[in-house]
């Protein structure tokens, strides 16, 4: 049964919970090409769980971004709707927070200064600042706190910048390829670090990657996506314990049946 999404202000639903549900009902976009528009979203339709992990996956420039900034209200789709606990996202809102694939470090503020500017927008910073230390804590970078971005490795930087969006509390937390500039090693780290984070934070993540294996260590269900203009051509629940491992035959098993269905 399809509920109806209420329509209401942005701060109404900044009081979300940890983790907030999602509602991506009959979604469709496209941008202004030189020849008219270009579809890059399909009738897309997807409820995910208050707290749930959820990868999406698909070729390259099907869609998979354009569904996350929909989804942090940055832009409004063409057709269809889409909600936050049955809220419907309107605009963006500090509940719903995007992480990219750049850290995106301001270069002349510290690692603290940079963690502490949500709190700074809101004009909190004073009262909330010990959510700055708490942040970074939770990613490991106190020892680098008075550091400048330049001083950081990329894992380095991209735990700034989680701690960035952490500090902020969000009940939603969307991934773009958070750790697709990494080396092998930081990034198998980097995935260990998020699912810490996830399991004591308990926000809802939704996380595009192009890396299956990525996707089937980390998520609850594994969404796959067509080429362009993008629908749901597999869903996949991960029924594994954490942590999982590479070698796990159910999850090599999984993940060769992802890569039939993306046609390789």
């Amino acid at each position: 049964m399809v509920t109806a999404l209420a329509s209401a202000p942005a701060e109404k639903q900044a009081d979300a919970a940890k983790g907030i549900s999602v509602q991506i009902r009959g979604v469709s976009h496209a941008f202004d090409g030189k020849s008219g528009p270009l579809a890059v979203l399909d009738q897309v339709n997807l409820s995910i769980e208050a707290g749930e992990f959820v990868a999406l996956l698909g070729p390259s420039g099907c869609g998979k971004s354009t569904l996350l900034r929909l989804v942090a209200g940055l832009e409004q789709p063409d057709r269809g709707k889409l909600g936050a606990d049955n809220v419907r996202i309107v605009g963006p809102d500090p509940s719903r927070l995007l992480v990219f694939q750049d850290a995106t470090l301001f270069p002349w503020r510290t690692v603290r200064q940079n963690v502490a500017l949500g709190l700074e927008a809101c004009g909190v910073q004073r009262s909330e600042g010990h959510r700055v230390e708490a942040a970074l804590e939770m990613v490991g970078l106190q020892a680098f706190a008075d550091a400048l971005p330049h001083q950081l490795s990329g894992g380095m930087a991209q735990r700034a910048a989680l701690a960035r969006v952490l500090v902020n509390e969000p009940g939603l937390l969307l991934l773009d390829e958070p750790f697709g500039k990494l080396d092998a090693l930081t990034r198998m780290t980097m995935q260990e670090e998020l699912l810490r984070l996830w399991n004591d934070a308990r926000f809802t993540a939704i996380m595009v990657t192009h890396d299956v294996e990525e996707a089937l260590l980390l998520a609850q269900r594994v969404i796959v996506l067509s080429n362009r203009p993008a629908r749901m051509v597999h869903e996949v629940k991960v029924d594994l314990p954490y942590p999982r491992h590479r070698d796990d035959p159910d999850l090599v098993a999984l993940r060769r049946n992802i890569l039939l269905t993306l046609g390789h």
